[in-house]
């Protein structure tokens, strides 16, 4: 058994307050080891989203802990959250979320740059770009590129932090089946090589199937977890 790399701890997250407030996560426990695959399966307002970000450090938990490599985030000051999110945790947003105004290299580039800080890059931002397939396509601006390249471009700019843990959020929502199966096949290849924990949130369960554990989460709990054979 691998270590494990991130976990939450009876984890709630709500939102408003009173009568009004709503629960996004309801006392959630999970665990991710190193090199894990783990789907987050759940339709819209379950919850998933929500996990993804609190394990990528990006809200706080309303109670409970969330832990890397064993110490809570709580405990960590702003430059070792910096640091995590700049080296050990990278996001690939649903849709990509790329800098519109740059091209896929500049996009690339750019998260190149802040990962290595006073340092050099670990991999240059063409060489990414090459690695999925787009060496092609530098000078492409977002609005130039298909839904299935601009994705590839979020995963290559991921990549450029060298991540342990890999978060993608609907990864294939807005592609179709075939290049949906092109991202997936993607991901599974650079996992394989780089040996990153991946955490993908989905709706779908043919996606989650890919992976080797899945959680359902309804009303904001895991209602189940399923281990693939």
């Amino acid at each position: 058994m691998k270590n494990v790399l991130a976990a939450c701890r009876g984890v709630v997250v709500r939102y408003g307050e009173g009568e009004a407030a709503v629960r996004a996560l309801d006392g959630v426990d999970l665990s991710i080891h190193e090199e894990d695959g783990l789907a987050l399966l759940g339709r819209s307002g379950s919850g998933k989203t929500t996990l993804l970000h609190l394990l990528g450090g990006l809200v706080e938990p309303t109670a409970g802990t969330v832990e890397w490599r064993g110490r809570p985030l709580a405990t960590l000051d702003a430059a070792a959250r910096g640091a995590l999110r700049a080296h050990g945790i990278a996001y690939v947003f649903q849709g990509g979320n790329l800098l519109p105004h740059f091209t896929g290299f500049e996009n690339v580039a750019f998260a190149a740059r802040v990962a290595a800080g006073d340092g050099d890059p670990p991999f240059a931002p063409a060489e990414l770009l090459e690695l999925v397939g787009l060496g092609a396509k530098l000078d492409h601006l977002p609005a130039e590129l298909s839904g299935g390249e601009a994705q590839r471009v979020a995963i290559a700019r991921a990549l450029a932090q060298r991540p342990k843990l890999l978060l993608c959020d609907e990864p294939t929502g807005h592609l179709d089946s075939d290049t949906g199966e092109r991202v997936l096949e993607l991901l599974a290849a650079l996992q394989r090589e780089f040996a990153f924990a991946l955490v993908v949130a989905t709706h779908d369960v043919d996606v989650a199937a890919r992976l080797r554990r899945a959680v359902q989460l309804h009303d904001g709990r895991v209602s189940s977890e399923e281990v693939a054979a």
